[in-house]
């Protein structure tokens, strides 16, 4: 006789083999001239916009994340807009990463005057211009962010990437 226990610890177990993948979210903040804002890891190379991990185990959507992430990093509550891009990125030494952006809108100069840095992973934030991606945004994060800004300009729905490039 089988029970739920057991069929329970069965699904457990199917699940455990299953490959893993991880995500991460973030949100595209730009001020008045269209410069985007952008924050200085101290954990790693470049520059990234506002964003992290989504805590998948604990429920939260790539949405929610963005939202947080913003908030314990920039300290500015941010409602994310409309997702812009989806990225499937590769890399050696780590599942994929799903990597969600959304439009985070335009900051005026009192939330930009706002921005209290969370200072355990960050050094820093400017606001760069879209020549300046590929020095600070780099490799795939810089096609990535590039794609989601032709899709906000565009008005076009999300855009989906592999890598960084556009999925035809």
């Amino acid at each position: 006789m089988t029970t739920d226990h057991d069929s329970d610890s069965a699904y457990s177990a199917y699940i455990a083999t299953l490959p893993r993948v991880l995500s991460g979210a973030a949100v595209l903040l730009r001020d008045e001239l269209g410069r985007l804002l952008v924050v200085e890891p101290n954990y790693r190379d470049g520059w990234a916009l506002p964003g992290g991990t989504v805590e998948s185990d604990g429920g939260e959507t790539p949405r929610e994340a963005a939202r947080r992430e913003t908030l314990e990093e920039i300290g500015l509550d941010v409602e994310p807009g409309r997702l812009l891009a989806v990225d499937w990125v590769r890399g050696p030494l780590r599942p994929p990463i799903v990597a969600y952006v959304y439009d985070g809108g335009v900051l005026g100069p009192e939330r930009l005057d706002a921005i209290s840095l969370q200072e355990d992973e960050l050094l820093s934030w400017r606001l760069i211009g879209r020549d300046d991606i590929p020095e600070y945004l780099l490799g795939s994060l810089g096609l990535r962010i590039t794609a989601a800004l032709e899709a906000l300009e565009s008005g076009s729905g999300a855009v989906e990437l592999v890598d960084g490039l556009l999925v035809r």
